[in-house]
């Protein structure tokens, strides 16, 4: 399969590939790791050695390893820039576990402890998505740049508010690990849209396919019949993390569904829906149809495809090793032993990039706007679909 190569003399060259790994089957089964954590080919530039910004280490802390063992993920403890100094899990065997995979010594019985200790700068908080806003707002408060899980926030304007203004008010650096921001395909297409290679984006695809039938183990159950737009960060970065724009408006439709878990009076949300398609109208003045379903079995994972004035592209014909016209489409080396790990050979991309940072005292890719824009969206998306797809407008957040 080749991409769609332009009617311009932008793109001379034609890229072929088997394209990336499609994420399929039902999570956690039978010792299989929950989807999106299997290890992924990483369009990494094997022609060049990482080069650290920076010989000072950051002393981090992590708070949350949970059923997705999600703390330990992204490779903290194995970065030269890094000391892991603190770690924290509600359950404590948890903690443990933890502590000895990041090779730290101290753990705190939560992360309202662990933020006390003055010597940790930095905290990735990988905690309950209900609890993001309030654990990052307590990482600001007491001085220290913050990561965190996806998504932003869960389900409040009110709480994207509050967590815009905290981050602005705190100077510090906030960044959310979305996935979809170093895939291979996604960094490929950022390259050539910031090359100019794309043009205005006329028409953008996402898709976050996740079959729950059975509901991932969670905290307090948070996620058992959890509306999707509520989680649209996977499918809405092929938009933002390409282009860094936002969404304007949404109409979004949505089906009842046949699980059990999404049936009226059966979650804590109400919420009937297991599947949730979005028709966004962009800050460019473009549209981007996004998509996320829990009920729809076979072919799942993150996907994308974009389409501008000048060229397109999808997920799956990108092999990650052409260059065209001049830019370098492959990912840059990572330090020794930080691999780039799951979803879609990204994990450690988030990491380098939270660290870079902080080191190079520079605003980071998923930033605070860049969160919020690809969050919101989908809160607002959701509001769409419980009045049969009413067109409503959708805050913005600008750095």
């Amino acid at each position: 399969m080749t991409v769609h190569i332009s009617r311009r003399s932008f793109f001379q060259g034609a890229m072929a590939g088997a394209g990336l790994l499609a994420l399929g089957g039902v999570a956690a089964a039978a010792g299989k790791p929950i989807q999106g954590f299997e290890d992924t080919k990483s369009s990494t530039d094997k022609s060049k050695v990482w080069t650290p910004v920076s010989d000072r280490k950051i002393r981090v802390g992590i708070a949350g390893y949970g059923v997705c063992k999600f703390g330990a993920a992204f490779g903290f403890q194995n970065h030269p820039n890094v000391e892991v100094i603190g770690v924290t899990d509600l359950i404590p065997e948890r903690c443990a576990e933890l502590a000895k995979v990041c090779k730290c010594k101290k753990t705190y019985p939560s992360i309202e402890e662990m933020v006390k200790n003055k010597k940790i700068e930095a905290v990735f908080v990988a905690t309950d998505a209900p609890s993001h806003v309030q654990h990052c707002i307590e990482v600001l408060k007491h001085g220290k740049h913050v990561a965190s899980a996806v998504p932003a926030v869960f389900g409040s304007l009110e709480d994207a508010d509050r967590l815009f203004e905290a981050v602005k008010t705190s100077g510090l650096n906030y960044m959310m690990f979305e996935t979809t921001a170093f895939h291979n395909d996604t960094h490929a297409m950022r390259q050539i849209y910031n090359a100019g290679g794309f043009g205005k984006m006329l028409y953008t695809e996402g898709e976050y396919f996740h079959y729950m039938d059975t509901p991932i183990d969670s905290y307090k159950g948070w996620r058992i019949g959890l509306p999707p737009q509520w989680y649209p960060t996977h499918s809405n970065g092929y938009y933002t993390a390409v282009t860094g724009g936002s969404f304007t408006e949404v109409s979004c439709m949505a089906v009842p569904s046949s699980i059990p878990q999404f049936q009226p009076g059966a979650n804590r949300y109400n919420n009937p829906y297991a599947t949730e398609i979005a028709l966004f109208r962009t800050s460019e003045g473009g549209m981007a149809r996004m998509g996320v379903s829990w009920d729809t079995p076979g072919h799942g994972g993150e996907m994308g495809r974009v389409r501008g004035e000048k060229g397109a592209m999808t997920d799956m014909n990108y092999d990650g090793k052409a260059d065209i016209s001049g830019i370098v489409l492959e990912k840059p080396p990572l330090p020794p032993n930080v691999e780039a790990g799951g979803h879609g050979g990204s994990h450690g991309y988030l990491c380098e990039e939270f660290v870079n940072s902080i080191l190079q005292k520079r605003t980071p890719l998923v930033n605070i706007a860049w969160a919020l824009n690809m969050t919101v969206a989908g809160i607002v998306a959701h509001q769409s679909a419980l009045k049969d797809g009413e067109l409503m407008k959708i805050p913005q957040y600008k750095l």
